[in-house]
C-alpha cells in the first residue's frame, strides 16, 4: 500500500514538472493538429487529369513519388500552383515543388507572423497554418545531401514562434544551424540538417507536457515525414529528440528508418529500454548535469509520466558525452562535447 502511495505522489510530481524548454510556466491544454492539410477537399475534387489524385491521407509517400514522376513540368506546376497547401504538405512530392509550394502558402495567409518564411532563400518543406501552426525548414541541400538529420523538438514550438528571436543555437532552427555548422563542409560527406515541427507541442508545463497524447499524434506525422523523404531518395535519417520531442520519437521509433536517434534532456521514451522502442537504429542519450529535466520522475502511471530515464544504465543507450552543457537548451553550444558528438553521429563516423 505505501508503495502504491508513492507512486500517485511521483506521478503527481510528474505532472506538475514535465515540460519542455519553457521552464516553469503553467501549461494550457492543446487540441492536436492531425488529418489532411488545408485545400485536400479541393486537391480530392480535382479531376484534371482524368482520375484521381493522390490522396494526402491513404496513399503512401512512394506512391506520390511516383505520380509526380509521371507528370511533366507545367502539370506539376499547375497543382503547385492551385493547390500549394496540399502540394507543400506531401510527403513523396518533388523537394523544389514543395519549397515553392510553401513559399505561395506562406504569403496566402497575409499574416505577419509568417513572412519571412517566405523569403526566396528559405527552403520550407512543409506549412500549416492551422492552429499554432507547424513548419519544417530545410538547412543545407537536402536533395544532393549523403546524409540528413532531423531536430525534433519538445514544449512551446509552432510555426508562429518558429523566427521569433532566441539565443542563437537554441530552439529548431538554432539547432539546426548549429549542428549543421558543426559538421562542416566537404568533410564526410555534405549534410542536410531538417528543423521538424511538424506536430503540436505542449504549451508551458502542465498535463500536455506529462501524458502521451500530443506525443502519439507527432509520432503518427514524424513516420509519414521520414518515409517521405525515403521515398524521394533521401538517405535514412538521424532523429535529434529534444526533450519532449524525444517521447514523439520513442513512439515513431519503431515506424521510421531512422539510422540514429539521439535523446536528450529527455524525460522518457515511453519505454523501459532501448530494445523495447522496437527499432533498428542505434539509440544514443545525452543529459547536461544542470538540466532541470533531471528533477522529472520517471515513472509512467495511469498514463502520466514517460518511464526510464533514457540515461541510465539500466536503459541500454549509447551515452553522448555532456558534461560541459549548460541548462536544457545548451546541447548545440558551440564548443560544447555534446555538439561535437552530435556532428560526428550526424556524418557517420561513429561505428
Amino acid at each position: 500500500m505505501r508503495r502504491f502511495a508513492r507512486t500517485l505522489v511521483t506521478a503527481a510530481v510528474a505532472v506538475t514538472l514535465v515540460g519542455g524548454t519553457a521552464g516553469w510556466a503553467s501549461g494550457d491544454s492543446q487540441a492536436a493538429v492531425t488529418g489532411p492539410p488545408p485545400g485536400t477537399a479541393a486537391w480530392r475534387a480535382d479531376t484534371a487529369y482524368g482520375r484521381s489524385l493522390p490522396d494526402p491521407v491513404t496513399a503512401a509517400p512512394r506512391e506520390v513519388a511516383a505520380f509526380f514522376a509521371g507528370l511533366d513540368d507545367t502539370a506539376r506546376r499547375r497543382l503547385l500552383r492551385s493547390h500549394p497547401l496540399v502540394v507543400g504538405n506531401l510527403d513523396g512530392a518533388p523537394l523544389p515543388l514543395r519549397y515553392e509550394a510553401n513559399r505561395l502558402a506562406v504569403v496566402a495567409t497575409g499574416e505577419a507572423r509568417y513572412a519571412s518564411l517566405a523569403a526566396p532563400d528559405r527552403r520550407i518543406l512543409a506549412f500549416d497554418p492551422r492552429g499554432r501552426g507547424q513548419v519544417a525548414e530545410v538547412f543545407g541541400d537536402l536533395e544532393h545531401a549523403e546524409h540528413v538529420s532531423v531536430i525534433v523538438p519538445g514544449s512551446d514550438n509552432d510555426a508562429a514562434g518558429y523566427d521569433a528571436r532566441r539565443k542563437p543555437t537554441t530552439g529548431p532552427a538554432g539547432m539546426a544551424r548549429a549542428l549543421r555548422e558543426a559538421t562542416g563542409t566537404g568533410t564526410g560527406g555534405s549534410v542536410a540538417v531538417i528543423a521538424w515541427i511538424g506536430y503540436t507541442t505542449p504549451v508551458g508545463v502542465g498535463l500536455d507536457a506529462a501524458d502521451g497524447r500530443l506525443a502519439r499524434a507527432g509520432a503518427v506525422r514524424l513516420a509519414r515525414f521520414t518515409a517521405g523523404l525515403d521515398a524521394v531518395g533521401a538517405p535514412d535519417p538521424v532523429l535529434f529528440c529534444h526533450s519532449y520531442g524525444s517521447v514523439v520519437c520513442g513512439l515513431a521509433a519503431r515506424h521510421t528508418d531512422a539510422r540514429d536517434i539521439v535523446a536528450f534532456g529527455s524525460p522518457g521514451m515511453r519505454a523501459d529500454t532501448a530494445a523495447a522502442l522496437r527499432t533498428g537504429a542505434r539509440v544514443w542519450a545525452a543529459r547536461g548535469p544542470s538540466d532541470w529535466i533531471a528533477d522529472v520522475p520517471n515513472v509512467e502511471f495511469a498514463g502520466i509520466g514517460h518511464g526510464a530515464d533514457p540515461t541510465s544504465a539500466a536503459f541500454g543507450a549509447r551515452r553522448v558525452p555532456a558534461a560541459d552543457v549548460q541548462g536544457h537548451t545548451g546541447y548545440f553550444a558551440a564548443g560544447t562535447r555534446s555538439l561535437a558528438a552530435f556532428a560526428a553521429i550526424a556524418k557517420g563516423e561513429v561505428r
